[in-house]
């Protein structure tokens, strides 16, 4: 009767496996499952991390720009020097051109999810 436990175990270990099918194949569609749905959830997070970044950096740089383009008109007011006027006028022409081409190109907000 010792000799019989073994075997009765063993039958009663796989027995209780066989309900859900082979184990490693569920093990792998439960896997499979949990990766696709951390890869869609990150691509969401990463689209929306990107777009935010991208919304931050234009309106960083417009700021920016517009800080500078104020800046060299105060130098083209007041100075006498003619290489800053010069510099000052080439950052008002290029800066404000920057500035238009920021504005027009600017992420515009993802719509709100539903």
């Amino acid at each position: 009767m010792i000799r019989a436990a073994p075997p009765i175990a063993l039958l009663l270990v796989l027995g209780a496996c066989d309900g859900g099918g082979d184990p490693v194949q569920q093990a792998l569609r439960e896997a499979s499952a949990a990766n696709q749905a951390a890869a869609t959830h990150t691509t969401a997070e990463i689209q929306a991390a990107a777009q935010t970044a991208d919304q931050a950096y234009v309106a960083k740089m417009i700021a920016h720009h517009e800080g500078a383009v104020a800046t060299a008109r105060v130098a083209l007011r007041d100075s006498r020097d003619p290489e800053i006027r010069r510099m000052a006028q080439s950052v008002v022409d290029a800066q404000t051109r920057e500035i238009a081409e920021l504005k027009a190109w600017a992420p515009t907000p993802a719509p709100a999810a539903n």
